[in-house]
């Protein structure tokens, strides 16, 4: 059967006049006139008419008042021959198959004596071809068979390689890979699913090779996982967006800190007052028709996301869309979202993240990938059964029973917001998958105080996304109920294994206990993060979402690959070994749990935020002025090695938590360590596989939770509370509530010595050493 028409006749015409064999093009047309003629397309005679008539209509288009004396013969004759070459493409791309057009093309490649190649195929320069016939071309490479197939494997991954390029993205890290697996099928899925004519970008593609990889290596495993229906609208459109509105801010990259983030809103709510193009909005129309009222999930995914050294985690936005009302609600909705991710191109995070990478200068162009929600609906609440992120390496273990090389997850219960978000009062089930029953908690008190209480839905009868308490949905008529609780009965928490008469919502415990017991969830993931790391070269990390089926009596669950990318920063760990005999009063603060491993060395100022001042603060507007005053000083203290240390939480999205920071404001610390204190104290894992920590582990910036009051841990408080206070020296102008923010200066207040922070991945020491020395005096080791 013949294949269908082309989509539009620029491909014709590009083909032809960028072809290997441009001479050929004068005569390949007539061929294609010839045939328009023979099937009765259209005649010769109305062809002609009407390329005179469009001619005359370019004249005057052109400002010709007297056409016969203002343009000469041969100027005439080359207008009539382009403007019937122009005809003829578009004629016989809407109305002839493509296979027509490369049977006339080889046949006259043959009349003139060019020859085949080994594999059977005319000759193909991939890099000057459109994608449709690049596709085609691929299609005929991959049909191949035997020898054959085997003479043309270079070529086909020549073509690959372009049509990555083309598509996706042209960064080398990625194309070197994806050009090995992705198949004519990806393509074309790919191509069936844009919006535009732009790449897809980084987060798309690493979906797709990742879904490619995985179907490929795993075939017994597949049957258990899926990726999420999803569109993808072409980096083409941003541009278009901003051209069509004139939204440029080519110096917004250079501003200071402050004035990128005092003007950050302005420009979100001008990018909101303007339409996509209206041919976009159409198949995002017809996109919502087909996908009915399932919640929609709008993702950025920027040329520069999730690239081999560059993940750019949490720096753009993703906005979840109820997806419900009239058909002119959902469209409003899902537009908003696509144009509040283009305004987060020049938000603070993402600029400083560029610049901290090297990445000012080049053009940052976003894509959006588009998503159904995975879930089912209970209680007018739409979500997963659970969602996460999982590492195929672990820069930091709490036991060294644990293995770093296989990995750890986080799961949530519900939208995989609590996954990657460091929010208040609530925590993930951290899973690593060497050990899964081995938990950081080790009382049950511990088990109940760090579990999950708040799970985020999709509220379909609001249309908005809702955080409800775990307990409004640990209902006895809840399906998954016994696979994902566990029972409190005061000195112990039990997995739930019958439901009784004395059920209570509110002594259930989301602990996933039973799931990671029997679902064979552990088994499967780490086969999926092994299979990717080997792949990729590189470890790497995903975002996913888990559904059980509701009418099983065992867990059985259906895996979603949400993303894939490759895992940056501090993957191998380079071992240090603490010396011995350190005397006492050298000694900062001492961390045994969660240490990573690495050195920050010759530290010279510390930046720290104390408890007690913090916690009295009266507002979080004050709390948010500190995490104001903390970025200032990251700027004023970039190439010098300084440390931050404060209460609680750092970067938490509640200030009564820690210190409101993100990454723009902490970028050039070498290590920022978390006080345990007070009803905040007891941190049990320092948001291991937040964006948040990511950014840290990706930045080098050491993550430490120093615990007082747990035994071997330490912390000086006292040298903090003597030192003076060098912020006005440095900030005069700023406003420091409560005298929170102190700076000290190592050297000036400890006879000239710096500090050394050294970390074995068990135990980590910060203590006083003389300046400039290479490690610790011999005689203390």
């Amino acid at each position: 059967m013949s294949d269908p028409p082309l989509r539009t006749p620029q491909i014709l015409s590009i083909y032809l006049q960028i072809s290997q064999y441009p001479i050929l093009a004068k005569q390949i047309r007539r061929r294609m006139r010839e045939e328009l003629y023979r099937r009765g397309v259209i005649s010769r005679e109305r062809l002609e008419a009407e390329v005179k008539e469009k001619a005359e209509l370019s004249q005057k288009r052109e400002g010709l008042v007297n056409p016969l004396a203002e343009e000469g013969d041969d100027i005439w004759e080359q207008r009539l021959g382009q403007i019937r070459d122009q005809l003829t493409d578009f004629y016989f791309a809407y109305n002839l198959p493509i296979e027509l057009f490369e049977t006339l093309t080889g046949e006259l490649l043959a009349d003139r004596g060019v020859h085949r190649e080994e594999n059977g195929l005319a000759p193909f320069n991939p890099e000057l071809t459109p994608v449709d016939i690049l596709l085609r071309r691929l299609n005929q490479l991959e049909a191949l068979s035997g020898e054959r197939r085997d003479r043309a494997r270079a070529e086909a991954e020549d073509v690959a390689a372009v049509l990555v390029k083309t598509l996706i993205s042209d960064q080398p890290g990625f194309v070197r890979l994806a050009r090995r697996w992705l198949s004519k099928e990806d393509f074309q899925y790919l191509q069936s699913r844009r919006i535009g004519e732009g790449k897809i970008g980084g987060k798309a593609g690493g979906l797709l090779l990742a879904w490619r990889i995985l179907r490929t290596a795993l075939p017994q495993e597949i049957r258990r996982m899926t990726i999420p229906n999803s569109y993808f609208i072409g980096a083409d459109v941003f541009y278009r967006f901003l051209a069509d509105h004139r939204l440029e801010y080519p110096n917004q990259k250079y501003k200071p800190l402050e004035q990128v983030r005092s003007e950050f809103p302005a420009i979100e709510r001008e990018f909101l007052k303007h339409r996509l193009p209206e041919e976009v909005s159409d198949r995002l129309r017809e996109m919502i028709q087909t996908t009915g009222d399932t919640p929609l999930v709008a993702r950025s995914s920027s040329l520069l996301e999730d690239g081999f050294g560059t993940a750019f985690a949490g720096k753009y936005i993703s906005i979840f869309c109820p997806n419900q009302g009239s058909p002119q609600e959902r469209l409003r909705d899902l537009t908003t979202a696509v144009r509040r991710i283009y305004a987060s191109v020049f938000n603070p995070d993402a600029l400083f993240y560029r610049r901290r990478m090297g990445l000012l200068e080049t053009d940052e162009r976003m894509s959006v990938l588009l998503q159904e929600v995975q879930g089912g609906t209970y209680h007018d609440g739409f979500f997963p059964t659970l969602a996460g992120v999982a590492f195929s390496y672990s820069p930091i273990v709490w036991d060294s029973r644990l293995r770093k090389e296989e990995g750890f997850c986080r799961l949530v219960m519900g939208l995989g917001t609590r996954a990657v978000a460091r929010v208040a009062e609530d925590y993930p089930r951290l899973v690593m998958l060497s050990h899964p029953a081995l938990r950081p908690e080790n009382t049950p008190a511990e088990v109940r105080r760090y579990s999950q209480k708040t799970v985020d839905v999709v509220d379909l009868r609001s249309a908005q996304i809702s955080s409800w308490p775990v307990s409004r949905l640990l209902n006895a008529d809840y399906p998954a109920l016994r696979w994902l609780a566990s029972v409190d009965r005061g000195d112990t928490v039990m997995p739930v294994f019958s439901i009784g008469p004395d059920f209570a919502p509110e002594r259930m415990v989301l602990t996933l206990d039973n799931f990671l017991k029997q679902s064979g969830f552990v088994g499967l993931l780490k086969g999926v993060l092994s299979t990717l790391a080997r792949e990729y070269g590189v470890p790497v990390n995903l975002e996913f979402a888990v559904t059980l089926d509701p009418e099983s009596a065992t867990p059985e669950m259906r895996f979603h690959l949400l993303q894939c990318r490759a895992q940056t920063g501090m993957s191998g760990g380079i071992s240090f070994k603490i010396p011995k005999g350190i005397p006492a009063e050298d000694k900062f603060f001492i961390a045994t749990r969660v240490v990573p491993q690495g050195a920050v060395r010759q530290v010279d100022t510390v930046c720290y935020v104390d408890p007690q001042a913090y916690g009295a603060l009266a507002d979080a507007g004050e709390r948010k002025t500190v995490a104001g005053i903390v970025g200032r000083l990251n700027k004023l203290l970039e190439g010098r090695s300084f440390i931050l240390i404060g209460p609680g939480r750092w970067g938490s999205i509640n200030p009564l938590l820690g210190v409101p920071v993100t990454y723009a404001d902490i970028f050039n610390a070498r290590a920022l360590v978390e006080l345990a204190v007070g009803e905040q104290g007891a941190i049990p894992e320092p948001s291991y596989g937040t964006h948040f920590f990511q950014d840290l582990v990706e930045a080098n910036i050491y993550p430490i939770a120093v615990v007082p009051d747990h035994p071997g841990d330490l912390f000086r408080g006292e040298w903090m509370a003597k030192a003076k206070n060098s912020l006005a020296e440095m900030l005069p102008d700023a406003r420091n509530p409560n005298d929170c923010v102190k700076l000290v200066n190592i050297p000036r207040e400890f006879d000239g010595k710096k500090m050394d922070l050294l970390m074995d991945g068990e135990t980590a020491v910060a203590f006083l050493i003389e300046p400039d020395r290479d490690g610790y005096p011999e005689r203390a080791r």
